[in-house]
């Protein structure tokens, strides 16, 4: 495993990361995918979306499990709007045999943290 692992934590049985730290990853890691588990409605709201970030909504995610396999020797960082969904959706992912972390704080804490 590399760095990336280096900044997950233990948020009540989900590896996490910090939103500062899952901005640098963003910046430096081009093999990172980026998982949004919000309604398809929910990424032209006022929260946005990040560009390179696939979509599937969480209540889907299981039987759409078989879309992600071409990223399954990739780390994937797991995002919805303020970390609820996407601490579901790291469990199913890790339950599936993928390398997921869950982005504490959501696109909230994305946006407040200077990003549109």
């Amino acid at each position: 495993m590399f760095s990336f692992l280096k900044v997950f934590t233990q948020n009540n049985d989900v590896n996490s990361i910090g939103i500062e730290d899952f901005k640098k990853k963003l910046k430096t890691d081009t093999s990172l995918v980026v998982l949004d588990v919000r309604m398809l409605s929910e990424l032209t709201g006022e929260l946005g979306k990040i560009s390179k970030a696939v979509n599937i909504p969480v209540q889907e995610l299981e039987s759409r499990i078989s879309e992600l396999n071409k990223y399954k020797n990739k780390n994937i960082a797991v995002i919805c709007r303020s970390g609820n969904r996407s601490k579901q959706g790291t469990k199913i992912l890790f339950k599936n045999g993928f390398k997921a972390v869950n982005v504490l704080g959501g696109m909230a804490a994305y946006r407040d943290s200077g990003n549109k």
